[in-house]
Protein backbone atom coordinates (compact mmCIF):
# COMPACT_ATOMS: atom_id res chain seq x y z
CA UNK A 1 0.00 0.00 0.00
CA UNK A 2 1.15 3.53 -0.77
CA UNK A 3 2.01 5.02 2.63
CA UNK A 4 1.11 8.50 1.39
CA UNK A 5 -2.54 7.47 1.17
CA UNK A 6 -5.00 8.60 3.77
CA UNK A 7 -5.85 5.46 5.72
CA UNK A 8 -9.49 4.85 6.59
CA UNK A 9 -9.62 1.15 5.72
CA UNK A 10 -10.07 -0.26 9.22
CA UNK A 11 -9.76 0.43 12.94
CA UNK A 12 -6.92 -1.94 13.84
CA UNK A 13 -4.00 -0.77 11.71
CA UNK A 14 -2.20 1.35 14.31
CA UNK A 15 -0.10 0.13 17.23
CA UNK A 16 -1.45 1.00 20.66
CA UNK A 17 -2.41 3.98 22.77
CA UNK A 18 0.72 5.78 24.08
CA UNK A 19 -0.27 5.05 27.69
CA UNK A 20 -0.08 1.34 26.92
CA UNK A 21 3.28 1.59 25.18
CA UNK A 22 4.67 3.66 28.05
CA UNK A 23 3.51 1.15 30.65
CA UNK A 24 4.82 -1.82 28.65
CA UNK A 25 8.23 -0.14 28.46
CA UNK A 26 8.20 0.69 32.18
CA UNK A 27 7.50 -2.93 33.10
CA UNK A 28 9.52 -4.56 30.34
CA UNK A 29 12.26 -6.04 32.50
CA UNK A 30 10.00 -7.15 35.34
CA UNK A 31 9.47 -10.86 35.83
CA UNK A 32 6.03 -12.15 36.70
CA UNK A 33 3.90 -15.25 36.89
CA UNK A 34 2.62 -16.51 33.55
CA UNK A 35 -0.70 -17.22 31.83
CA UNK A 36 -2.59 -14.31 33.32
CA UNK A 37 -1.92 -15.12 36.97
CA UNK A 38 0.28 -12.03 37.40
CA UNK A 39 -0.59 -9.01 39.52
CA UNK A 40 -1.12 -6.76 36.47
CA UNK A 41 -3.80 -9.08 35.11
CA UNK A 42 -5.46 -9.44 38.49
CA UNK A 43 -5.64 -5.67 38.88
CA UNK A 44 -7.05 -5.29 35.35
CA UNK A 45 -9.70 -7.91 36.10
CA UNK A 46 -10.77 -5.97 39.16
CA UNK A 47 -11.00 -2.72 37.18
CA UNK A 48 -13.20 -4.43 34.58
CA UNK A 49 -15.42 -5.95 37.27
CA UNK A 50 -15.94 -2.50 38.76
CA UNK A 51 -16.73 -0.98 35.35
CA UNK A 52 -19.28 -3.75 34.74
CA UNK A 53 -20.78 -3.46 38.21
CA UNK A 54 -20.22 -7.17 38.73
CA UNK A 55 -17.83 -7.92 41.58
CA UNK A 56 -17.85 -11.67 41.06
CA UNK A 57 -17.51 -11.81 37.27
CA UNK A 58 -14.95 -14.13 35.74
CA UNK A 59 -12.64 -12.15 33.45
CA UNK A 60 -10.23 -13.84 31.06
CA UNK A 61 -7.79 -12.30 28.59
CA UNK A 62 -7.46 -13.88 25.14
CA UNK A 63 -5.15 -12.98 22.27
CA UNK A 64 -7.62 -12.00 19.51
CA UNK A 65 -11.20 -11.81 18.35
CA UNK A 66 -11.39 -14.93 16.21
CA UNK A 67 -9.72 -17.01 18.94
CA UNK A 68 -12.13 -15.55 21.48
CA UNK A 69 -15.24 -16.33 19.45
CA UNK A 70 -14.03 -19.83 18.58
CA UNK A 71 -13.15 -20.57 22.20
CA UNK A 72 -16.31 -19.22 23.79
CA UNK A 73 -18.72 -20.72 21.26
CA UNK A 74 -17.04 -24.11 21.52
CA UNK A 75 -17.10 -23.84 25.32
CA UNK A 76 -20.83 -23.13 25.44
CA UNK A 77 -21.98 -25.68 22.87
CA UNK A 78 -22.42 -29.42 23.04
CA UNK A 79 -21.14 -31.46 20.10
CA UNK A 80 -24.54 -31.61 18.40
CA UNK A 81 -25.39 -27.93 18.75
CA UNK A 82 -24.94 -24.86 16.55
CA UNK A 83 -24.85 -21.12 17.16
CA UNK A 84 -27.49 -18.69 15.92
CA UNK A 85 -26.06 -15.57 14.25
CA UNK A 86 -26.91 -13.00 11.62
CA UNK A 87 -25.88 -13.82 8.07
CA UNK A 88 -23.59 -10.80 8.31
CA UNK A 89 -22.16 -11.75 11.71
CA UNK A 90 -18.37 -11.80 11.98
CA UNK A 91 -18.36 -15.52 12.71
CA UNK A 92 -20.47 -16.04 9.57
CA UNK A 93 -18.32 -14.04 7.19
CA UNK A 94 -14.78 -13.12 8.24
CA UNK A 95 -13.45 -15.84 10.51
CA UNK A 96 -12.45 -18.38 7.87
CA UNK A 97 -14.81 -21.06 9.14
CA UNK A 98 -13.28 -21.09 12.62
CA UNK A 99 -16.56 -22.10 14.23
CA UNK A 100 -17.22 -24.87 11.73
CA UNK A 101 -13.63 -26.08 12.19
CA UNK A 102 -14.56 -26.79 15.80
CA UNK A 103 -17.47 -28.92 14.62
CA UNK A 104 -20.31 -26.43 15.13
CA UNK A 105 -22.69 -25.17 12.47
CA UNK A 106 -23.60 -21.48 12.26
CA UNK A 107 -27.39 -21.20 12.06
CA UNK A 108 -27.93 -17.93 10.22
CA UNK A 109 -30.85 -15.53 10.47
CA UNK A 110 -31.63 -12.64 8.12
CA UNK A 111 -30.29 -9.30 9.24
CA UNK A 112 -31.66 -5.79 9.42
CA UNK A 113 -28.61 -3.57 8.92
CA UNK A 114 -26.50 -6.16 10.71
CA UNK A 115 -28.94 -6.98 13.50
CA UNK A 116 -31.15 -9.99 14.10
CA UNK A 117 -34.65 -9.10 15.22
CA UNK A 118 -36.20 -10.63 18.34
CA UNK A 119 -39.18 -11.73 16.27
CA UNK A 120 -37.03 -13.53 13.71
CA UNK A 121 -35.21 -15.27 16.54
CA UNK A 122 -38.47 -16.35 18.14
CA UNK A 123 -39.89 -17.54 14.83
CA UNK A 124 -36.78 -19.59 14.12
CA UNK A 125 -36.87 -21.33 17.49
CA UNK A 126 -40.61 -21.97 17.32
CA UNK A 127 -40.31 -23.43 13.83
CA UNK A 128 -37.40 -25.60 14.89
CA UNK A 129 -39.14 -27.19 17.85
CA UNK A 130 -42.47 -27.48 16.02
CA UNK A 131 -40.78 -29.57 13.35
CA UNK A 132 -41.34 -33.22 14.23
CA UNK A 133 -37.99 -34.10 12.65
CA UNK A 134 -35.95 -31.57 14.65
CA UNK A 135 -34.02 -34.32 16.42
CA UNK A 136 -32.36 -34.99 13.07
CA UNK A 137 -31.21 -31.38 12.78
CA UNK A 138 -28.46 -29.26 14.30
CA UNK A 139 -29.87 -28.04 17.60
CA UNK A 140 -29.61 -24.31 18.35
CA UNK A 141 -27.42 -24.06 21.43
CA UNK A 142 -26.67 -20.35 21.85
CA UNK A 143 -27.18 -16.91 20.31
CA UNK A 144 -24.33 -14.75 19.00
CA UNK A 145 -24.65 -11.02 18.33
CA UNK A 146 -22.14 -8.19 18.21
CA UNK A 147 -22.26 -4.67 19.65
CA UNK A 148 -21.78 -2.78 17.43
CA UNK A 149 -22.62 -5.02 14.50
CA UNK A 150 -20.48 -5.63 11.43
CA UNK A 151 -22.49 -2.82 9.83
CA UNK A 152 -21.72 -0.37 12.63
CA UNK A 153 -25.27 -0.43 13.95
CA UNK A 154 -26.34 -0.79 17.57
CA UNK A 155 -28.73 -2.98 19.50
CA UNK A 156 -30.88 -0.94 21.86
CA UNK A 157 -31.29 -1.98 25.47
CA UNK A 158 -34.90 -2.92 24.72
CA UNK A 159 -33.82 -5.17 21.84
CA UNK A 160 -31.24 -6.85 24.05
CA UNK A 161 -33.84 -7.37 26.76
CA UNK A 162 -36.20 -8.95 24.24
CA UNK A 163 -33.48 -11.24 22.87
CA UNK A 164 -32.46 -12.12 26.42
CA UNK A 165 -36.05 -13.06 27.32
CA UNK A 166 -36.24 -15.40 24.31
CA UNK A 167 -32.88 -16.94 25.19
CA UNK A 168 -34.09 -17.48 28.75
CA UNK A 169 -37.29 -19.13 27.51
CA UNK A 170 -35.33 -21.59 25.39
CA UNK A 171 -32.41 -21.90 27.83
CA UNK A 172 -29.89 -20.56 25.33
CA UNK A 173 -26.78 -18.62 26.39
CA UNK A 174 -26.51 -15.11 24.93
CA UNK A 175 -23.00 -14.17 23.86
CA UNK A 176 -21.99 -10.70 22.64
CA UNK A 177 -18.96 -9.99 20.48
CA UNK A 178 -17.60 -6.61 21.57
CA UNK A 179 -14.66 -6.27 19.19
CA UNK A 180 -15.58 -2.59 18.70
CA UNK A 181 -17.33 -2.09 22.02
CA UNK A 182 -15.53 1.19 22.82
CA UNK A 183 -17.18 2.77 19.78
CA UNK A 184 -20.60 1.51 20.79
CA UNK A 185 -20.26 2.79 24.34
CA UNK A 186 -19.13 6.23 23.13
CA UNK A 187 -21.90 6.71 20.56
CA UNK A 188 -24.61 9.23 21.54
CA UNK A 189 -27.12 6.83 19.98
CA UNK A 190 -26.19 4.07 22.41
CA UNK A 191 -28.22 3.24 25.51
CA UNK A 192 -26.47 -0.03 26.48
CA UNK A 193 -23.82 0.17 29.21
CA UNK A 194 -21.24 -2.32 30.39
CA UNK A 195 -23.47 -2.94 33.39
CA UNK A 196 -26.39 -3.71 31.07
CA UNK A 197 -24.25 -6.23 29.18
CA UNK A 198 -23.24 -7.87 32.45
CA UNK A 199 -26.91 -8.12 33.43
CA UNK A 200 -28.28 -9.34 30.09
CA UNK A 201 -25.53 -11.59 28.70
CA UNK A 202 -24.12 -14.95 29.69
CA UNK A 203 -20.77 -13.78 28.32
CA UNK A 204 -19.41 -10.88 26.30
CA UNK A 205 -16.02 -9.58 25.39
CA UNK A 206 -14.46 -6.15 25.57
CA UNK A 207 -12.47 -5.51 22.42
CA UNK A 208 -8.87 -4.38 22.70
CA UNK A 209 -7.38 -5.10 19.26
CA UNK A 210 -9.66 -2.56 17.51
CA UNK A 211 -9.94 -0.24 20.50
CA UNK A 212 -6.49 1.00 21.45
CA UNK A 213 -4.59 -2.14 22.43
CA UNK A 214 -1.77 -3.81 20.53
CA UNK A 215 -3.84 -6.98 20.63
CA UNK A 216 -6.14 -8.89 22.94
CA UNK A 217 -9.72 -9.13 24.17
CA UNK A 218 -11.21 -9.37 27.65
CA UNK A 219 -13.98 -11.93 28.12
CA UNK A 220 -16.48 -11.19 30.90
CA UNK A 221 -18.63 -13.99 32.30
CA UNK A 222 -20.95 -12.43 34.90
CA UNK A 223 -21.75 -15.73 36.62
CA UNK A 224 -18.39 -17.18 37.73
CA UNK A 225 -17.66 -20.84 37.00
CA UNK A 226 -20.47 -20.96 34.42
CA UNK A 227 -18.08 -22.76 32.10
CA UNK A 228 -16.01 -25.37 33.97
CA UNK A 229 -12.36 -25.61 32.96
CA UNK A 230 -12.55 -22.54 30.72
CA UNK A 231 -8.87 -21.78 31.30
CA UNK A 232 -7.93 -25.15 29.83
CA UNK A 233 -10.22 -24.62 26.83
CA UNK A 234 -8.65 -21.21 26.18
CA UNK A 235 -5.25 -22.87 26.01
CA UNK A 236 -6.60 -25.70 23.85
CA UNK A 237 -7.78 -23.12 21.31
CA UNK A 238 -4.43 -21.36 21.15
CA UNK A 239 -5.85 -18.21 22.76
CA UNK A 240 -3.76 -18.19 25.96
CA UNK A 241 -0.59 -16.13 26.29
CA UNK A 242 2.33 -17.40 28.36
CA UNK A 243 3.36 -13.77 28.93
CA UNK A 244 -0.12 -12.97 30.12
CA UNK A 245 0.94 -9.78 31.82
CA UNK A 246 1.16 -8.13 28.38
CA UNK A 247 -2.62 -8.39 28.16
CA UNK A 248 -3.17 -7.46 31.79
CA UNK A 249 -1.07 -4.30 31.44
CA UNK A 250 -2.96 -3.23 28.33
CA UNK A 251 -6.42 -3.64 29.82
CA UNK A 252 -5.24 -2.10 33.05
CA UNK A 253 -4.39 1.05 31.13
CA UNK A 254 -7.56 0.98 29.03
CA UNK A 255 -9.66 0.88 32.20
CA UNK A 256 -7.68 3.54 34.04
CA UNK A 257 -9.26 7.01 34.24
CA UNK A 258 -12.03 6.07 31.80
CA UNK A 259 -9.58 5.81 28.88
CA UNK A 260 -11.58 3.12 27.07
CA UNK A 261 -14.60 5.40 26.73
CA UNK A 262 -12.51 8.47 25.90
CA UNK A 263 -10.75 6.87 22.94
CA UNK A 264 -14.07 5.58 21.66
CA UNK A 265 -15.43 9.11 21.78
CA UNK A 266 -12.54 10.38 19.62
CA UNK A 267 -13.43 7.89 16.88
CA UNK A 268 -17.12 8.82 17.02
CA UNK A 269 -16.45 12.57 16.81
CA UNK A 270 -14.22 12.07 13.76
CA UNK A 271 -16.78 9.77 12.12
CA UNK A 272 -19.59 12.25 12.75
CA UNK A 273 -17.64 15.05 11.09
CA UNK A 274 -16.88 12.83 8.11
CA UNK A 275 -20.51 11.72 7.86
CA UNK A 276 -21.70 15.32 7.71
CA UNK A 277 -19.15 16.20 5.04
CA UNK A 278 -20.18 13.22 2.92
CA UNK A 279 -23.81 14.23 3.22
CA UNK A 280 -23.06 17.86 2.37
CA UNK A 281 -21.11 16.75 -0.71
CA UNK A 282 -23.99 14.63 -1.95
CA UNK A 283 -22.55 11.16 -1.35
CA UNK A 284 -25.05 8.31 -1.00
CA UNK A 285 -24.99 6.26 2.19
CA UNK A 286 -25.72 2.55 2.03
CA UNK A 287 -27.49 3.21 5.32
CA UNK A 288 -26.86 5.47 8.30
CA UNK A 289 -24.66 4.23 11.14
CA UNK A 290 -24.04 5.82 14.56
CA UNK A 291 -20.57 4.44 15.28
CA UNK A 292 -17.11 4.58 13.68
CA UNK A 293 -17.92 2.77 10.42
CA UNK A 294 -19.41 4.60 7.44
CA UNK A 295 -20.80 2.83 4.38
CA UNK A 296 -21.11 4.69 1.08
CA UNK A 297 -22.21 3.76 -2.43
CA UNK A 298 -19.75 4.91 -5.07
CA UNK A 299 -19.82 4.86 -8.82
CA UNK A 300 -17.06 2.50 -9.91
CA UNK A 301 -15.26 5.24 -11.80
CA UNK A 302 -15.32 7.46 -8.74
CA UNK A 303 -14.08 4.54 -6.66
CA UNK A 304 -11.03 4.12 -8.91
CA UNK A 305 -10.30 7.81 -8.57
CA UNK A 306 -10.67 7.80 -4.80
CA UNK A 307 -8.50 4.75 -4.23
CA UNK A 308 -5.51 6.59 -5.67
CA UNK A 309 -5.45 8.80 -2.58
CA UNK A 310 -7.44 6.96 0.10
CA UNK A 311 -7.26 3.48 1.59
CA UNK A 312 -10.77 2.18 2.30
CA UNK A 313 -12.45 -1.22 2.51
CA UNK A 314 -14.41 -2.84 -0.28
CA UNK A 315 -17.64 -3.98 1.33
CA UNK A 316 -19.87 -5.44 -1.33
CA UNK A 317 -20.99 -4.99 -4.90
CA UNK A 318 -24.10 -2.80 -5.11
CA UNK A 319 -24.80 -3.27 -8.82
CA UNK A 320 -22.81 -3.42 -12.03
CA UNK A 321 -21.94 0.27 -11.86
CA UNK A 322 -21.68 0.85 -8.11
CA UNK A 323 -19.81 -0.51 -5.10
CA UNK A 324 -20.35 -0.21 -1.36
CA UNK A 325 -17.20 0.89 0.48
CA UNK A 326 -16.46 1.30 4.18
CA UNK A 327 -14.60 4.20 5.75
CA UNK A 328 -13.56 3.61 9.35
CA UNK A 329 -12.18 5.93 12.01
CA UNK A 330 -10.38 4.66 15.09
CA UNK A 331 -9.17 5.60 18.55
CA UNK A 332 -6.24 7.58 17.10
CA UNK A 333 -7.86 9.26 14.11
CA UNK A 334 -7.27 13.01 14.13
CA UNK A 335 -9.43 15.84 12.87
CA UNK A 336 -6.50 16.79 10.63
CA UNK A 337 -6.77 13.40 8.91
CA UNK A 338 -10.53 13.81 8.57
CA UNK A 339 -10.10 17.29 7.08
CA UNK A 340 -7.59 15.90 4.57
CA UNK A 341 -10.07 13.22 3.51
CA UNK A 342 -12.83 15.78 3.19
CA UNK A 343 -10.59 17.84 0.94
CA UNK A 344 -10.02 14.80 -1.30
CA UNK A 345 -13.74 14.10 -1.42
Amino acid sequence: MNNTKLFFANDYSRGAHPNIIKRLVETNMEQSAGYGTDTFSQAARESIRQACGCDTAQVEFLVGGTQTNATMIDAFLKSYQGVIAATTGHISTHEAGAIEANGHKILTLPHQHGKISPQDLRNYLEDFYNDSTHTHMVMPGMVYISQPTEYGTLYTKQELQQIRAICHQYQLPLYVDGARLAYALASPANDVTLKDLAELCDAFYIGGTKCGALFGEAVVIPAPNKIPHLFTMIKQHGALMAKGRLLGIQFGELFKDNLYLQIGKIAIECADKLRKALQDKGYTFYFQTPTNQIFCILNNEKLKELEQKVAFSFWEKYDDQHTVIRLATDWATTMKEVDALIAVL
